[in-house]
């Protein structure tokens, strides 16, 4: 029979602590509560051999992060399995059970034993602030309140999905160049602390004048050789120092709007940020949530301090009964003109939720392009700019070579 660790309140307030065995923990909380106790926590116990039946082993090289992955599907499962009537209590029960991850199973069965103990999912979830983020929170809490929650958890999956397939594009059209830089970086890393120095005790046998341009080489690869792991150093360093500075919120504001100001990377990333905030409130008005909980919750989407306070202005013209399309018309760095005029139109026609989730669709599938666009432009570049750095060395390793053949005859 399983074993539970308790810790109960008595009637006089003196707090009692102990193991109790019971057939589950509903039974077990019944049995403190016959005692007269207030249940304060109520945990099973597992064996040394692991978990209990049907959990997996928590081995020590595993990750305790939960991943994307079983985030997007514990979402979706608990869509499901609500939209089938079960219990949230028994959905999540066989949740924690099921799930092949070991730290998610852990943080499903502590959000189930909140839930069991009286605390709304949404609070539930937002204590655990590392697994379940501030907009995944506010969605589940407007479909609590409004009696959908299962519609909005799918809705949740939909849009997870969508979220984790424009990160992949992201991804895939940023690694050719990475690779490349990584590559430029580390030929150039060679050449100057292996490949410089052969030429220097070369060039040091002769009394010859070395041109500007090698003697700048060759000290550049002194440095390296003399100072590399120090200067090693100093970029981890300034890259923690770095980013001690971003977390605080005057500086992450700072780096937004220069960011945003940016002359390339600007437009593209309020593009995105005008597109997930359109997905999402064209997702939670599609859901049922009101006009006015689906803004507080979808201009948390936008991802950038700067552009969520801007979003807050016009969210209270919304409040004070101005119209969604004029009220974002003070956002002009989010939202163009004919964008505007299509919420508009599309807010006089009662077909709000369609036209945000289309403008969406259209925005992203522009910025794949865009995109793909950048980074094709992006390759000769970078491939231009290794071959000039290479070249150069070369050729300043070369240029000395004729002089000193000039030197000796």
């Amino acid at each position: 029979m399983p074993v539970f660790d308790y810790k109960a309140v008595e009637a006089g307030g003196k707090t009692q602590e102990g193991r109790i065995e019971a057939g589950g923990r509903h039974e077990a909380l019944r049995m403190l509560e016959q005692r007269g106790w207030t249940p304060v926590r109520v945990r099973e116990e597992t064996g040394a051999a692991g978990k209990k039946d049907g959990q997996p082993f928590d081995l020590p090289w595993r990750s305790q992060k939960v991943p994307f992955a079983a985030l997007e599907d514990f979402t979706r499962s608990l869509s499901s399995l609500l939209a089938g009537h079960v219990p949230l209590s028994r959905a999540l029960t066989i949740l924690y059970k099921e799930t092949a991850h070991a730290a998610a199973a852990k943080r499903w069965r502590e959000l189930h034993d909140l839930v069991i103990d009286g605390v709304p999912l949404a609070e539930a979830m937002n204590r655990a602030p590392d697994v379940f983020p501030r907009i995944y929170v506010a969605m589940v809490e407007a479909g609590e309140a409004g009696g959908f929650l299962d519609v909005v958890l799918g809705q949740i999956a939909d849009f997870q999905a969508r979220e984790k397939e424009l990160r992949a594009k992201v991804m895939a059209a940023l690694m050719y160049p990475a690779v490349l830089l990584f590559l430029a970086i580390a030929v150039l890393v060679f050449l100057m602390v292996f490949f410089i120095p052969r030429f220097q005790t070369l060039f040091e046998g002769f009394d010859a004048a070395l041109p500007a341009l090698t003697l700048v080489i060759v000290g550049i690869s002194q440095v390296l050789r003399a100072w590399g792991v120090y200067l090693l150093g100093v970029l981890f360093a300034a890259g923690f120092l770095g980013r001690r500075w971003f977390s605080k919120d005057s500086s992450r504001r700072l780096w937004e709007s220069w960011l945003l100001r940016a002359p390339v990377v600007g437009p593209l990333a309020a593009q995105l940020a005008m597109a997930r905030f359109c997905r999402m409130l064209g997702t939670l008005l599609g859901a049922g949530v009101s006009l006015m909980s689906a803004l507080s919750v979808a201009r948390r989407s936008l991802g950038y301090q700067t552009l969520i306070d801007l979003v807050a202005d016009s969210t209270e013209r919304v409040k004070k009964g101005e119209a969604l399309g004029a009220s974002l018309a003070a956002c002009r760095s989010l939202f163009a003109g004919s964008t505007l005029e299509m919420i508009a139109v599309a807010e006089e026609s009662g077909r709000l939720d369609q036209e945000l989730v289309r403008l969406a669709g259209v925005t992203e599938t522009t910025l794949d392009r865009q995109l793909k666009t950048a980074v094709a432009l992006a390759e000769p570049l970078m491939l231009f700019a290794i071959a000039g750095f290479i070249g150069t060395i070369f050729v300043g390793m070369v240029i000395p070579i004729f002089t000193i053949q000039d030197h000796i005859k």
